[in-house]
């Protein structure tokens, strides 16, 4: 009787998202939590449309409410020179949807003892501990340096405001010297990266504004020094390994590269063209990077963004506990830089919505959200019990606004 009552739930499963992938989380039918069937497929033909349309190659969409997993389709193609269908266990360049898993990763060790908010960032990284801040001659571009108000802090490591830029990002005279000696070097070492920014002045004063920076790399390089072990391995034991996240690394092995999904961007007369500058995910990276060095799937991402709505736990496994999932979703901003963008915040690694009007108009106060630079994106909304992971590989001038859309055809679904 077992038996029969298990195939009939995988059947279920089958028919409610049209395969097996979705077999390790709880899936429902719209209606049992709130919201229409009807509506929500309003999500799958748009995202259909932006791929019948040609402003898409392809897309993976997965949304969860309620701890149960209601919608989980693919369009497109996975590779357009192969006409390889998109797949919803294709793999995915998540670049910064790296960093609130880098984030977990801190703050494991945050209940360990090992770091507090507080504390200078040089306590844990000498390298840092003459950090000077850049002055520029608005007259001639010439920059002085000066000591700083105060010394970074961990708090402003973790919210992008301790006065690290990105480099690549900028064309400020502090993200030239950035870009000259390469802080980001794949190739290279974390240490390397530490050894190169300890010699760089800071952008602003620490705490003075909210700028996006490599701080998060940084973090990567802190978790490996506080647990003294190998940053990918720390990952896979503490975070990957426990959640069941099986394609979510720094690489793609041989074996999955089958599914591995290419990165477009448009030329000058609207065609897919593959990305230029795309770094080799083939072989693990000399430094991996806690800022957007990591690949995964949809259902991978959607199980880390469920321990997180969870409060920390995941079929039984706690990794965090729901106070400190709690601090990272508060936004920790100074009074000087309360704001990143209107009616949001940052905590921990992740952007967080104080004001869902000036936000965007939909969602939960306190919803807590990032996306990559190849266009992924995700939102865990602590109000509606709501969890969306979006994957696409694209970028370039003229690209929809895919997160936006979502956001629109996820919650015009919810009727209850």
């Amino acid at each position: 009787m077992k038996s029969v009552l298990r195939l009939a739930n995988f059947l279920l499963l089958v028919l409610l998202t049209g395969s097996a992938f979705a077999a390790d989380l709880p899936t429902a039918r719209p209606e049992s939590v709130g919201m229409s069937t009807q509506r929500l497929g309003r999500l799958k033909s748009e995202m259909q449309g932006l791929v019948d349309r040609n402003q898409l190659a392809g897309v993976v969409t997965m949304v969860a409410k309620d701890g149960k997993v209601v919608e989980f389709e693919a369009a497109g193609k996975r590779d357009l020179e192969s006409a390889a269908p998109m797949q919803k266990d294709s793999i995915f360049r998540i670049y910064s949807m790296s960093k609130p898993i880098t984030g977990v990763a801190m703050m494991l060790l945050f209940e360990e003892g090992k770091w507090q908010l507080n504390d200078p960032v040089s306590k844990h990284i000498p390298e840092f501990a003459n950090l000077k801040v850049a002055k520029v001659n608005p007259q001639n571009g010439s920059v002085t340096q000066v000591a700083p108000d105060h010394a970074m802090t961990m708090r402003e490591l973790m919210s992008h405001s301790g006065g690290l830029t990105y480099g690549v990002f900028g064309s400020t005279a502090v993200d030239r010297m950035y870009t000259e000696v390469n802080v980001l070097d794949r190739d290279a070492t974390l240490q390397a990266m530490i050894d190169k920014l300890g010699k760089i002045p800071l952008l602003h004063q620490p705490g003075e504004r909210w700028h996006y920076s490599v701080s998060v790399d940084v973090q990567g390089y802190l978790v490996e020094k506080l647990s003294g072990q190998p940053f990918p391995e720390f990952l896979q034991k503490r975070i990957f390994e426990p959640l069941g996240m099986k394609d979510t690394a720094f690489y793609v092995p041989p074996e999955k590269m089958n599914r591995f999904v290419s990165f477009y961007t448009y030329d000058k007369d609207r065609k897919f063209v593959p990305h230029p500058g795309v770094p080799d995910f083939s072989k693990p990276p000399g430094a991996p990077s806690g800022g957007g060095g990591l690949v995964s799937t949809a259902m991978d991402y959607m199980r880390f963004c469920q321990m997180l709505a969870n409060g920390g736990e995941l079929d039984g496994r706690r990794l965090l506990s729901p106070l400190s999932v709690q601090l990272m979703r508060s936004n920790v901003l100074p009074a000087s830089a309360r704001t990143m963008s209107p009616g949001t915040g940052f905590g921990l690694d992740f952007a967080v919505v104080e004001d869902p009007v000036a936000a965007g108009g939909y969602g939960g106060e306190g919803t807590f959200y990032w996306g990559g630079y190849a266009g992924t994106w995700f939102w865990i909304d602590p109000v509606y019990n709501l969890v969306v992971v979006g994957m696409i590989q694209h970028r370039g001038d003229g690209l929809p606004d895919v997160r936006g859309l979502s956001r629109n055809l996820t919650y015009q679904a919810i009727v209850k």
